[in-house]
């Protein structure tokens, strides 16, 4: 069972973005959330949340299985260009540079291990293979 977190407009450039999510893309939720601790850039900050919210619905989405039973990790995690605010910054001899103020949207999947799922999806596989 999947769920899914969404944070819009995010006053962070998509590439310093995408290289925090880049870190926990397939852990472990638990493991996601040690590293996004420890890592010193403040996109990181950003997205520990994002992983908990994700977490917060996975519960309401499965109110009868534990968390500590579901061995979630992240699924799919996107990061993908927002608006960006155009600037105007003084440059020698009367003229003006354009500063491109960037932004992002990030979109968070987490799913659970199912051992069952994964060894059906083998054994289909494999007799297609033969």
């Amino acid at each position: 069972m999947e769920a899914l977190a969404r944070l819009k407009n995010v006053p962070t450039s998509p590439r310093k973005m995408r290289l925090v999510a880049d870190l926990v893309r397939g852990k472990r939720v638990g493991v996601a959330l040690s590293i996004l601790k420890f890592t010193p850039n403040h996109a990181a900050i950003r997205l520990e949340k994002l992983v908990l919210s994700a977490v917060a619905n996975w519960q309401a989405k499965n109110p009868e299985v534990k968390l500590e039973e579901a061995d979630l990790f992240v699924k799919t995690i996107m990061v993908d260009e927002g608006r960006s605010l155009k600037r105007l910054r003084t440059a020698p001899q009367g003229r003006g540079h354009r500063i491109r103020k960037r932004s992002n949207h990030v979109t968070l999947v987490i799913d659970s291990f199912n051992t069952e799922e994964v060894t059906a999806d083998v054994i289909v596989n494999n007799e297609k293979a033969n």
